[in-house]
């Protein structure tokens, strides 16, 4: 009968811990969804600065403390209110342009988030919305809270509220 034991065997023989032992492990989440509305539409809802709070799903507040102009390097500074617990996050904005961004954290609760919304004209009145994300767990307190946050069922709940709020907004 086989055991499972607390550590694996890599392929050198070397004794290693699970990787639910390994709080850097990068992760990977990848959302899609179609809007009907126009590219450029999309991108002008995406780089208003009150976007936030409209993508941002109830129950969580968000406290918005500095919001620059999306454009490259550009700075966001915002509290998320998760009940009683505040994330405080900073985010950078990178390869800017009508087809998307890179929003990543620069200060926060993760060890590592970058994610990337990526827009593509599926025809005149039709874009796709790509959202990847590429995260890491930090090691204590806040690790813990990022695990329960930013667990797949709840980041696709997230992202689907996403969606429905980015629908909605962009109506016609």
């Amino acid at each position: 009968m086989h055991m499972l034991s607390r550590t694996e065997n890599d392929s050198t023989g070397a004794s290693t811990p699970p990787d639910s032992e390994h709080p850097t492990r990068m992760l990977i989440f990848d959302y899609e969804f179609t809007v009907d509305a126009p590219l450029d539409a999309v991108r002008d809802f995406h780089h208003d600065t009150s976007a936030l709070k409209i993508l941002t799903p109830p129950p969580t507040i968000v406290q918005l403390h500095e919001i620059q102009p999306l454009a490259e390097g550009s700075v966001s500074k915002f509290t998320l209110w998760v009940g009683p617990l505040p994330l405080h996050w900073t985010a950078v904005h990178r390869d800017v342009s009508d087809n998307g961004f890179t929003d990543v954290q620069a200060e926060g609760p993760a060890k590592k988030w970058e994610h990337t919304h990526t827009f593509t004209a599926v025809d005149t009145e039709k874009t796709r919305v790509n959202e990847h994300v590429e995260y890491e767990h930090a090691g204590g307190f806040w690790g813990l809270v990022t695990r329960a946050l930013f667990a797949k069922p709840n980041l696709w709940t997230m992202f689907t509220y996403r969606k429905w709020a980015t629908r909605r907004s962009l109506r016609s």
